[in-house]
């Protein structure tokens, strides 16, 4: 009689059954990812137009991308804008969570308001807000009694794309700053409530440092996406004007399809992936100083 041995065949499939859920998107992420990747990183050591034979130049595309103007004014604009949205987009949504966590009237109605942007295409939130700032019929000059160009000032746009940029941002992390206040237990606050702590004592005492891991989460994917924008700037500026919105992102875009130096935008991805790799080791690193609980 052939004996089976039950044990070792659930065993095998116990072993089997989540490789097999894990292989589709393991095969994804090596054909869409890795591998790309790899030849991303390999082609920025050659001259390519997507036509002509390839040309291995060595590390001339490095070298000429940080010998150009272009580069560390573009740089410049990359750092100020990704900076300056991650700081807004973190305290507004911040205060706003504060506020709605206190259940007023009509929380649920704001909460719902203030995500339906996260969730609105780009290109329609594009279209909308160059009407609203447009110079001739736009709602901003209508209401300020002025003629601006806003979008069309090298002054301005930027500016403005950071303002759109918070503004669709605020939402999504204002649900995850509730998230947050949900997990803070409330006998802390009445613990303070009793030893006579006022609101913003109990703000920065309590709330704050409870919140802390909340708030690293939140810098450090509003960051990392701030440095990666791309469809805001394609639909409303194209990186203008004279150059003053246009970021890294964009760069890279029109190098490769709109003057086909391949070479070029693959070193620029990857000055671009230092760059975010490097803010989020200093922010991974720094958190033990500010973050509860972390060692």
């Amino acid at each position: 009689m052939k004996i089976i041995n039950t044990d070792s065949n659930n065993f095998n499939n116990t072993k089997l059954t989540p490789a097999a859920f894990l292989l589709p998107s393991l095969a994804g992420c090596l054909l869409f990812i890795c591998i790309p990747s790899i030849f991303s990183f390999l082609l920025s050591f050659f001259k390519w137009n997507l036509i002509s034979q390839i040309k291995f130049t060595g590390l001339s595309n490095y070298t000429e991308l940080f010998n150009s103007g272009n580069f560390w004014y573009i740089l410049k604009n990359t750092v100020f804008y990704a900076l300056t949205v991650t700081v807004f987009a973190t305290i507004i949504p911040l205060i706003l969570a504060s506020v709605l966590n206190n259940r007023i009237r009509g929380s649920e109605f704001y909460k719902t308001a203030y995500f339906l942007p996260f969730i609105t295409p780009m290109i329609v939130i594009a279209m909308v807000w160059q009407w609203i700032f447009d110079p001739n019929i736009g709602l901003v000059n209508s209401l300020l009694k002025i003629n601006q160009a806003w979008l069309f000032n090298s002054d301005f746009a930027m500016y403005v794309l950071i303002f759109v940029s918070v503004w669709k941002l605020i939402g999504y992390n204002m649900i995850i700053f509730l998230s947050g206040f949900s997990s803070i237990n409330n006998q802390i606050y009445e613990a303070a409530k009793i030893d006579g702590a006022g609101t913003l004592k109990t703000f920065f005492k309590i709330t704050l440092p409870m919140l802390s891991p909340t708030i690293f989460f939140v810098l450090l994917i509003t960051t990392i996406s701030s440095f990666q924008v791309f469809d805001l700037i394609y639909l409303m500026t194209q990186g203008g004007p004279d150059n003053s919105t246009n970021i890294l992102v964009y760069w890279l875009y029109k190098n490769a399809f709109e003057f086909f130096n391949i070479g070029k935008a693959s070193a620029i991805a990857y000055v671009l992936f230092i760059l975010i790799l490097s803010l989020t080791v200093i922010q991974w690193l720094i958190r033990k100083k500010w973050v509860l609980n972390e060692k």
